[in-house]
């Protein structure tokens, strides 16, 4: 891009040169190199291809489970979390060794002990996320949270939630549980199959205040 002095004032393409004015100067620069038919068919953007369509994949998906959680994101007051959570589901993606470079997923990702540590160590805001000392184990007709003996808590809330990754679609339930002190397993209802994509979100609650909180 540059300026130029003349008492012609043009407004336009002429050949590779394109002329316009920006804030009361006088500016000319090439015409963009960017063709939208050589972006879908040439092999010199097949690299710029597969990261917009892996990128475009990870927002989803990462919108998707936002959406499942939103009232305990506010509480988080973070305003980069999406952001970082977009990158963690990137991350999670780049673990999928299933699928070639342009169609890996957060769902392959997800079948990986690192990608599942990922999602697990991921933080909200400056609310403390649980170590791997706090699981869930799967039983015949329900499910049960272990939580690290040093949490002390008198209410917990649980969100399963149920990713379609091939549609882009969710579904969750939310099951609130009164805690008995020093209670470490906590028995919650299997809502989904265990052919089902699920995760599962945790948020610890002392006094009506979410004290501890993320995925298990």
């Amino acid at each position: 891009m540059a300026t130029y002095e003349s008492f012609i004032k043009l407004n336009g393409a002429i050949g590779d040169l394109v002329f316009y004015n920006l804030n009361g100067k006088n500016i000319v620069r090439k015409k963009s190199g960017f063709n939208k038919t050589a972006y879908k068919k040439s092999p010199t953007y097949e690299k710029v291809r597969q990261n917009s369509s892996e990128f475009g994949h990870c927002s989803k998906i990462g919108k998707l489970i936002r959406s499942c959680i939103s009232k305990y994101i506010e509480l988080s007051d973070d305003a980069l979390l999406y952001q970082r959570f977009a990158k963690t589901m990137t991350t999670i993606k780049d673990f999928d060794a299933e699928n070639e470079k342009g169609k890996r997923s957060v769902k392959s990702g997800l079948k990986t002990n690192e990608g599942k540590n990922i999602l697990q160590q991921f933080e909200f805001g400056n609310i403390p996320h649980f170590d791997q000392n706090t699981y869930i184990l799967l039983g015949l007709w329900d499910k049960s949270l272990h939580l690290d003996k040093t949490i002390v808590a008198d209410e917990l809330v649980i969100v399963s939630i149920k990713i379609d990754f091939e549609n882009y679609l969710t579904e969750s339930f939310e099951e609130k549980i009164n805690l008995q002190e020093s209670q470490t397993d906590i028995v919650f209802e299997n809502h989904f199959s265990e052919e089902d994509d699920v995760i599962h979100f945790v948020a610890i609650k002392k006094d009506s205040q979410v004290v501890q909180m993320g995925f298990v």
